[in-house]
């Protein structure tokens, strides 16, 4: 991950997908994200992945697969990630030429920051913006 040197998050945002293959174009394409790791079964699907955007990154995979993990989320709704973006207009010019549903536009919020809202390929949301509160290093 550029930028990053040895330091690794601690947290990982962790989806699974229908069709994980299309989240991982969307979220490369129109999202910015840069593809670490796929791991796919013989048949073409995803087991596990990991993609990184600045310092984080998340993890995702099919769903169907079997498992505790699997089994846990089977029911779960969508969730919502917020990444940090140095410029949320331009990330969102991206998403839009990529076809992304943008939820809001680029909003300058009372706290300070400029953010953005889109929906995936498979209902989560996501927000991206430039709020970046420090995190203790513990």
């Amino acid at each position: 991950m550029a930028g990053m040197g040895s330091r690794r998050p601690s947290i990982y945002p962790t989806l699974l997908y229908s069709d994980a293959s299309a989240a991982i174009k969307q979220l490369t394409e129109a999202f910015g994200f840069t593809e670490l790791s796929v791991y796919e079964d013989e048949d073409g699907s995803v087991l596990h992945a990991e993609l990184a955007q600045g310092s984080g990154a998340v993890m995702l995979g099919s769903k169907g697969r079997g498992g505790p993990f699997d089994e846990a989320m089977r029911n779960a709704g969508p969730c919502g990630v917020y990444v940090v973006v140095d410029d949320a207009d331009a990330h969102h010019r991206r998403a839009v030429e990529h076809g992304a549903e943008i939820l809001m536009p680029p909003t300058d919020q009372e706290y300070g920051s400029r953010d953005y809202m889109a929906r995936d390929v498979e209902g989560n949301i996501w927000s991206f913006g430039t709020y970046s509160p420090e995190t203790p290093t513990l």
